[in-house]
């Protein structure tokens, strides 16, 4: 028997609100042993740098402790309802969710919008495509179920960074809930078993519930990367249900983006967890989409290598993986090198982009504009899939580039100019603080919020709850020396010559 829906997921009825996380108290640093192959782990292979407080970080989802401030909007220069290509949508006016219709019982996902009621230890909402006509811009997908389930203390991932998110979002006043605010449901048995082995997810169920054997360590249960903990099952196919409602949405032309920041666990194997992800949620999302005919190009912006999605695509030529990452030769998985471009009908369609310590936003930027964005452009994909890994950013514990949030702010205005449908998600971000940070800087792009330097001041720690860092949402640039920045930039661009002579050939673009 499949994962345990939710209690009280299907539509109409009133679901309670999560209660805050309490804050993690803080836990001394240890490194971790390297497994017994001798490779080091995904833990230990950060040159032991310390976590960062949790206590603290969580004190930025506290309710109610700094008054609300809202952004002022970009003035547009066509219709409110009009996208940044300049077309124009004839929509009808929004009707308040005030009626909850009752979903249709055979639908596997009933999920519906969530809208913040009096009561705020509830919410109610209406189910999605119930026949409103309406396209909305973007989705914010979550479930209360994300902030209630957590990994050990031990392990660094932490499942309050999107619950934190919304939080930001919601204080800077960026976000609709009665239209924009929608839950998941967890994926079904049928559609896990699209891409994962049906005795891997026996497995999964049997381990959670204390059977540990042999076959849990075969499938790579138990590490200090992939615990057995309460909740392990739901929390994977809850993500993976949130991922494939929001591939449906944006194929159907319900929503034209939406995002799920507690997705992108880019590392599961059709038989094995790795890296914390148990399920692969983009995967079954690209592979969603190509069931229906649709070309789909998965850019991954997360620091590490994105192998359990290439793996699965390597010999396929409908759907395109594209990581920007910091090298396997430094990095767990120690994968996604220039010269893996893909097998058979997939040559060439698995591009990967291996970076060095140190890589800061110049270099990073030049790499996207000389590689990724050309061949985004020949691939024409019908849907993008866009994985938002916070891991990149400078303070990360778990890995050594140097980025700020506002590269990736630049990546998300040049990929709205395509006008594709898109899904969002989140990923690694070791940093709670600065992942959840990053994550609603993003939102600000995609809804069209102004987060010029006007608005610096007025934001600052007092908004965001802490005082790590006054400057609002945006990062303040990383300094880099002279000397090291000239070793990154030559091998930056070794790189970018060395994927180009490989890639380029095969869609017809000048590799010089």
């Amino acid at each position: 028997m499949g994962p345990k829906a939710l209690s009280g997921s299907s539509a109409g009825k009133r679901v309670r609100r999560a209660s805050p996380r309490r804050s993690t108290p803080t836990r001394p640093t240890s490194r971790r042993s390297a497994p017994s192959d001798g490779q080091p782990s995904i833990a230990s292979s950060h040159l032991g740098r310390s976590r960062p407080d949790a206590a603290r970080a969580g004190s930025a989802t506290s309710p109610g402790r700094w008054p609300a401030t809202r952004l002022r909007r970009r003035r547009r220069t066509t219709s409110p309802r009009a996208t940044r290509s300049g077309r124009t949508w004839p929509l009808p006016e929004k009707t308040p969710a005030t009626t909850v219709p009752a979903a249709p019982s055979d639908v596997n996902h009933a999920e519906r919008r969530l809208t913040s009621q009096s009561n705020a230890s509830s919410f109610i909402g209406r189910p999605v495509g119930a026949g409103d006509g309406l396209v909305d811009d973007i989705w914010f997908i979550h479930s209360p179920r994300f902030d209630e389930i957590a990994y050990p203390d031990e392990c660094p991932f932490r499942t309050e960074r999107a619950g934190a998110c919304l939080a930001t979002v919601r204080r800077l006043g960026l976000i609709d809930e009665s239209r924009a605010l929608v839950e998941p449901a967890p994926a079904s048995r049928e559609e896990l078993r699209r891409l994962h082995e049906e005795g891997y997810l026996q497995t999964l169920e049997r381990s959670e519930s204390g059977q540990v054997d042999e076959r849990s360590l075969w499938a790579g249960l138990g590490t200090p990367e992939t615990p057995i903990f309460p909740g392990m099952v739901e929390y994977a196919s809850l993500a993976s249900g949130a991922t494939l409602l929001a591939a449906r949405a944006v194929a159907d032309g319900r929503v034209r983006s939406a995002f799920n920041p507690s997705g992108g666990f880019h590392h599961a194997h059709a038989g094995r967890a790795a890296g914390f992800c148990y399920m692969n949620d983009v995967a079954l999302a690209c592979d969603e989409l190509a069931r229906r005919g649709k070309r789909v190009l998965f850019l991954d912006l997360d620091v590490h290598h994105c192998d359990g999605v290439q793996e699965f695509f390597y010999r396929r030529r409908d759907v395109m993986t594209l990581s920007l990452h910091q090298s396997g030769r430094t990095l767990f998985p120690f994968t996604g090198f220039e010269d893996d471009i893909g097998e058979g009908d997939g040559e060439g369609y698995s591009v990967n982009v291996p970076l060095p310590p140190g890589t800061d936003d110049v270099a990073y930027l030049r790499a996207f504009e000389a590689v990724a964005w050309p061949l985004i452009g020949v691939f024409d994909p019908d849907v993008l899939i866009v994985e938002w890994g916070m891991d990149t950013l400078a303070q990360d514990p778990l890995a050594q580039l140097q980025l700020t949030n506002q590269t990736l702010a630049t990546i998300a205005r040049r990929l709205m100019t395509l006008s594709k449908p898109t899904v969002h998600t989140g990923g690694g971000g070791y940093h709670v603080e600065n992942t959840s940070r990053g994550w609603a800087l993003l939102w600000a792009e995609w809804t069209g919020a102004d987060t010029g330097e006007d608005l610096v001041a007025g934001l600052g720690g007092v908004l965001l709850g802490t005082g790590d860092w006054l400057g609002g949402l945006r990062d303040p640039p990383t300094i880099i020396e002279p000397s090291v920045r000239a070793a990154v930039d030559a091998e930056v661009d070794a790189v970018i010559a060395h994927v180009k002579r490989r890639v380029f050939p095969r869609h017809g673009l000048n590799p010089s």
